[in-house]
């Protein structure tokens, strides 16, 4: 049987009954809610997150660069978007758009803001010169960048909202969405299937960016049984592509950075110094 049609009305009006999961912060408006400042610490870089696969990558890039030599130490607090943080004052004011994560570089003579992920990564990069190639393979890796960061949108916003989050299951949305889902997964499959990441034969923003997207899926921890549902088992390359980054240190170090569920030892409300790791568990990619 098709699902109910909807006759959208003349003009649409907000309806915060029957928004499902996320109704108590979501509107259509931006802007500062609440009035409250930001807490700072006392390093170059302050982060602002929440360990969701959009948050991670800011935190996997800095626990990165510390792991390559960098002097890329940062602060990091939970920015818990479900409790509304995004829109105190403070935060607004690092990222208007109220969406985590977002980072404040402290490292040169006046603050720097700089928001969306793909522009926290592009910024690392080129300012430590490091997880970013020149000449022809800057532009494969930019291209892969930018794909990711369209590409998000479908699976999160998209599949995920309509199979995890919505109040009702629709057949047509969830079908829709899927279909994308598995699009993109065969998208990076048949990239890795002759290259080791997606820039080519070095690790890049382009993987920092894409991993925490694609590896909950493969571990089967992400919106229920959606590794069942959309058949990932079958994407065997991605599988080794993310057993590969899973095991890198400063991923499993920045997988933790801001998360606050799961088990104590599982989490790292702050991140200070690296002394906040000792006693976590850091654990390798594993499939579901």
């Amino acid at each position: 049987m098709a699902d109910p049609t909807y006759t959208p009305p003349t003009v649409w009006t907000h309806d915060a009954e029957n928004g499902g999961k996320f109704a108590n912060i979501n509107r259509p408006t931006a802007g500062a809610r609440e009035d409250k400042a930001l807490p700072e610490g006392d390093h170059p870089f302050q982060l602002y997150s929440l360990a969701t696969p959009n948050g991670v990558k800011a935190s996997i890039m800095l626990e990165e660069l510390l792991e390559a030599g960098h002097a890329a130490e940062y602060d990091a607090y939970t920015i818990n978007i479900g409790d509304g943080d995004q829109f105190t004052s403070g935060f607004v004011g690092v990222n208007p758009n109220s969406k985590i994560p977002a980072l404040l570089d402290k490292s040169g003579a006046e603050p720097v803001r700089v928001f969306e992920s793909g522009a926290i990564l592009l910024h690392l990069a080129e300012k430590f010169g490091a997880f970013l190639p020149t000449g022809k393979a800057r532009t494969e890796v930019l291209s892969w960048l930018f794909w990711q960061v369209g590409s998000a949108p479908f699976m999160g916003g998209g599949f995920g909202h309509f199979y995890a989050y919505a109040p009702e299951k629709y057949e047509y949305p969830i079908n829709r969405y899927a279909m994308e889902t598995k699009r993109q997964f065969d998208v990076v499959d048949q990239r890795l299937a002759d290259n080791r990441y997606l820039g080519g034969e070095d690790y890049s923003v382009a993987d920092i960016a894409t991993f925490p997207w694609l590896a909950p899926f493969v571990e089967g921890n992400i919106y229920n049984d959606a590794n069942t549902f959309l058949s990932i088992h079958e994407y065997e390359n991605v599988a080794r592509w993310v057993a590969e980054i899973g095991a890198r240190p400063g991923v499993q170090r920045g997988r933790i950075v801001t998360k606050v569920w799961g088990d104590e030892d599982t989490r790292l409300a702050e991140r200070h110094s690296a002394a906040d790791f000792e006693g976590k568990r850091l654990e390798p990619s594993k499939p579901d």
